[in-house]
């Protein structure tokens, strides 16, 4: 069976939407997926699925964390070839690298119109480096995210997309774990 890689936005945040990882492994394994791993408390979560259809998956777990846990949660998935295609698009250089809980990559649900990126860029105060290539932005938080007013909920309405995003070394611990499992 394909091997898929969903991000769950916006759990585990701040005290809010909590769900423990094994509640949501629990949770995969009753829609019908396979071998099921986490990785840390984010939401991260690659397994094995007979349907490919995104959508439909998405929009199956996003239902069962409705159900389950009560409130509201999105899916972003990827397959493993996008998301190695997103990883190896990325702009940052060797000493952004070595920051690498600065080089955010943002999943978007869908490909931002020329218009919205430009604008997002545009009325950034900060010093973040914004780019793009296709269903994610490349963001380099040179001040820090925690100091940052670039944050998910000004890219999602400048957007118009939902956007989860995830630091380059969570990135890079999520491309080892879906290489031992496809193993």
């Amino acid at each position: 069976m394909p091997h898929l890689i969903s991000f769950i936005r916006g759990i585990n945040v701040g005290g809010h939407k909590k769900i423990k990882m094994a509640d949501l492994r629990e949770l995969s394994l009753d829609l019908g997926f396979q071998n099921p791993r986490t990785l840390l408390q984010s939401g991260n979560v690659v397994f094995e699925a007979a349907n490919t259809d995104l959508a439909d998956i998405g929009a199956r777990i996003e239902a069962g964390i409705s159900r389950r846990f009560g409130f509201e949660a999105q899916a972003l998935l990827r397959t493993p070839d996008a998301f190695r295609t997103t990883l190896a698009n990325h702009p940052f250089d060797a000493e952004q690298l070595e920051r690498g809980n600065h080089a955010m990559i943002v999943f978007l649900s869908g490909t931002p119109e020329k218009r919205a990126l430009a604008a997002l860029v545009e009325n950034n105060s900060g010093r973040e480096a914004i780019s793009a290539a296709a269903d994610a932005l490349y963001v380099f938080y040179t001040d820090g995210v925690a100091r940052s007013k670039l944050d998910s909920k000004r890219i999602e309405s400048t957007l118009g997309l939902a956007a989860s995003a995830r630091n380059w070394n969570t990135c890079q611990r999520l491309l080892k774990l879906l290489t031992e499992l496809e193993g």
